[in-house]
């Protein structure tokens, strides 16, 4: 045992120097298989999923390839991380974080009550203490702090708040409680205590994804447009959402005195896609890859759906979920985009600034 724990002291030393540690929390656009291990509709664990994936096997990702925390690794120098709930994730494995997000998820605690058995945010972050715990046993307390100081975090959340909770009926109710221009700052304001509760678990670089077009998904097109147009009332929920989300980030950031949380304007990158598909090598960004109905926009995706045979030429790969290849392009934005992308700075600055061990 003492030989072991020295063996992995020793990779851990090794692997700062290469890499470091990441983390994601959120819903389906970053869950890479909790939800498999989970007795919930919300799963992507049979095929078509994972047709393009390196294993071309279903691994609990939503989409055809790889997501946004996958390409994150690479840009690390590192595999993917495992998923929490994953019995492979153990021993030296946890030196490389571990994906807590969960498929239906949103940040308030009634949001995805129709998917059962779900990782709820606050369960996510009870997990990361978890996490610490167990790392500490394995390195001590003094190293395991270390690692998740210097770790890297990606959180992907508040959509479901509105498509699978506000507006997921007619009536709906939070629909009834809350006008949408007060539903909003709510929900931002709860979420304020989820970043909070992540720094004080020691993480001190946070890449927090924005709202992307909800209205524009093939799932709201098939249900709200006549005409292939993004439902403008859904398209109020970013307009709203995005500038108090800065301005939440910005007012944390102040307070701590560093600038711990970078916003990711999913938003603009994926509305390019729609405002001119053909300029970045796609024939529709309005049809996904999968599913059926109009835009393959109806139910889930399976081996019953229709499949398109170019992944690469579509942005969505489900009737919610982007393909791998609209994902490498918003990565490419996070790596090295301008501020109108991802502020205060792109990731490239952020890992050149955070070479320098002795920052932390």
């Amino acid at each position: 045992m003492i030989i072991s724990q020295i063996v992995i002291i020793c990779t851990l030393t090794h692997t700062s120097n290469a890499s470091r540690a990441f983390f994601i929390f959120g819903d389906s656009l970053v869950d890479s298989g909790n939800n498999n291990y989970l007795a919930t509709t919300a799963r992507a664990d049979a095929w078509p999923y994972g047709i393009d994936h390196p294993s071309h096997l279903p691994s609990g990702r939503f989409c055809n390839g790889l997501t946004v925390p996958d390409l994150i690794s690479e840009e690390l120098g590192a595999e993917s991380v495992l998923p929490y709930l994953s019995p492979d994730l153990d021993g030296e494995k946890l030196l490389a974080g571990a994906n807590f997000a969960s498929a239906g998820v949103g940040v308030l605690n009634d949001t995805g009550f129709q998917f059962m058995d779900i990782i709820r945010i606050m369960k996510q972050l009870e997990y990361f203490e978890q996490y610490q715990d167990r790392l500490s046993a394995i390195i001590g307390t003094e190293q395991a702090a270390r690692l998740v100081n210097k770790g890297l975090v990606l959180i992907t959340i508040g959509g479901n708040d509105f498509v699978n909770n506000y507006y997921l009926v007619p009536f709906s109710a939070r629909s009834r409680e809350f006008a949408l221009i007060d539903y909003v700052p709510y929900v931002i304001s709860e979420f304020k205590k989820v970043l909070a509760r992540i720094y004080e678990l020691g993480a001190r670089r946070v890449l927090v994804t924005g709202m992307g077009p909800v209205g524009c998904a093939p799932a709201e097109l098939a249900q709200r447009s006549r005409d292939g147009e993004c439902d403008p009332e859904l398209q109020r929920v970013p307009d709203l959402w995005n500038p108090q989300l800065l301005k939440m980030l910005s007012e944390l950031n102040s307070q701590i005195g560093s600038d711990v949380f970078i916003s990711i304007n999913a938003h603009k990158s994926q509305m390019n896609f729609f405002s001119n598909p053909q300029q970045f090598g796609f024939e529709t960004a309005k049809i996904a890859c999968c599913g059926q109905g109009p835009y393959n926009g109806l139910g889930l995706c399976t081996m019953f759906s229709n499949v398109c045979a170019n992944r690469d030429a579509y942005v969505f790969w489900d009737a919610f979920h982007p393909s791998e290849r609209a994902n490498r392009i918003l990565m490419s934005q996070i790596m090295s985009g301008s501020s109108e992308f991802i502020y205060p700075m792109n990731l490239s600055t952020i890992l050149a600034l955070d070479a320098d061990q002795t920052k932390f």
